[in-house]
């Protein structure tokens, strides 16, 4: 397989890694997610790796890497399905996963997301989103 699929589901974009992601998987993963999030204008990336049983620390950067480029594109990105051996593998690394959300499952995952969209849509198209106001 030489590209991972992505899903677009309504303002998110659903990534699910049934493969063990090698180097140059996981490069155009990263860049085929950036030009989507850009082509849809999608809010939310969800990026399920129940299958993957092994996560190096380039996988680990890249899906670091994946959750910043998302969020100055102002998308939230969600890993779910994360098995106890890829959790304990990223800890031992020193790998922390900064700007990432995890959930247990895809209907949490999704949940999170929704409520990310929910909370925006409330606060109205005029509001400056992430300033807090005096």
């Amino acid at each position: 397989m030489d590209r991972i699929p992505i899903l677009k589901l309504g303002s998110a974009l659903i990534v699910t890694i049934q493969v063990d992601m090698h180097d140059r998987l996981a490069v155009a993963l990263e860049e085929d997610l950036t030009a989507m999030i850009v082509r849809t204008g999608a809010r939310g990336v969800l990026i399920e790796i129940s299958a993957m049983e092994i996560v190096d620390s380039f996988i680990g950067r890249m899906l670091d890497n994946i959750a910043a480029v998302s969020r100055v594109l102002d998308a939230e990105t969600v890993v779910v399905g994360m098995r106890p051996a890829v959790a304990i593998t990223l800890v031992e690394l020193g790998l922390t996963l900064t700007g990432i959300k995890t959930a247990l499952n895809v209907e949490r995952g999704m949940a999170m997301i929704r409520a990310r969209l929910d909370e925006e849509d409330a606060e109205g198209p005029g509001s400056a989103r992430g300033h807090d106001e005096d």
